[in-house]
């Protein structure tokens, strides 16, 4: 048991096709809030009753590279503040631990589309998920981020919040031994610089999402380096994918992809000891990771009975 380990939720559109939701393109996840809220809202429960100690917000596709240009300005104010709302309702719900509410602060020019990233205008959109969620969220989570722009973009939009902010990058996992060997972001940045930002950045946490889970580790330990010899202390995590094939072709959400037949919750949670052992602190899961890995995440680094 690790006291000091804090379990993160999983992936979100999985579960809920799994509970009944419908996900399509475009609005994808954002389908769910705006047709059946209710799902929404049990699959953070269901989280919750697996052992996460951090829900996050269903806010990843209320961006317009989802939702379009004009249903975001429309309607964008209102569905962000009911991902937050219901996030936050489950979590005042669990009456047995203080479980947080991440607000969630997605990639704005699309998944794994670090060429689309436009300074000039991500604020925009950055600033309406901040003003949104700031009632309902614990600490900012900038999640599936390519480069450290979207990092900094993070930092400069919750800069007034008084709320801790987290950053969260997807690595290139296409060849495994070369992502092992020299961790770099999917914009090609390399771990090393992101850890060098984040050091400076005021940042509470890095992350590292969206990856084949045999890659973390690496990235972990690169991140820690810098780390010690700068001597700062963040939290250091990790929310790995189950993929089963190379997805830097394509979108993250493109399509609903395939997952791992291998990746059991035993096994994810062999790989999530590694990232412990590492230096991680924060542990859960992305894509095709769900609430009975969680569970097996819990009981394994926490001693916790779901």
């Amino acid at each position: 048991m690790a006291s000091n380990i804090r379990i993160l939720d999983g992936g979100m559109s999985r579960e809920l096709v799994r509970l009944g939701a419908e996900l399509k393109q475009p609005e994808w996840s954002a389908l769910a809030l705006i047709d059946t809220p209710n799902i929404v809202r049990q699959v953070h429960e269901e989280f919750i009753a697996a052992g996460a100690d951090v829900i996050t917000t269903n806010s990843y596709a209320l961006v317009p590279y989802h939702i379009g240009e004009e249903r975001f300005a429309r309607e964008g104010r209102a569905l962000i503040a009911l991902s937050g709302r219901l996030a936050r309702e489950a979590a005042d719900a669990e009456t047995t631990r203080s479980v947080m509410v991440a607000g969630g602060l997605p990639p704005i020019f699309g998944s794994y589309e670090p060429q689309n990233f436009d300074p000039a205008r991500v604020q925009d959109y950055l600033s309406v998920l901040v003003e949104e969620l700031e009632s309902y969220a614990d600490v900012w989570l900038g999640e599936t981020l390519s480069l450290i722009a979207e990092g900094e973009a993070v930092r400069i939009a919750t800069g007034d919040t008084n709320r801790p902010f987290w950053v969260s990058f997807t690595l290139e996992d296409a060849d495994t031994e070369a992502a092992i060997a020299n961790p770099k972001l999917r914009g090609g940045e390399t771990v090393t610089e992101a850890a060098e930002w984040a050091a400076g950045s005021g940042a509470a946490a890095l992350l590292f999402n969206c990856a084949k889970p045999e890659i973390m580790a690496s990235a972990i330990k690169a991140a820690s380096a810098v780390f010690a010899a700068k001597g700062v202390k963040l939290d250091l995590g990790v929310y790995a994918n189950a993929f089963e094939s190379n997805t830097d072709d394509g979108a993250a959400n493109e399509a609903l992809h395939g997952t791992r037949a291998d990746l059991t919750g035993d096994r994810y949670t062999g790989f999530a000891c590694d990232w412990v052992d590492a230096g991680a602190t924060l542990v859960g899961g992305c894509c095709g990771i769900g609430a009975s890995h969680i569970h097996n995440l819990a009981a394994r680094l926490k001693g916790r009975a779901a």
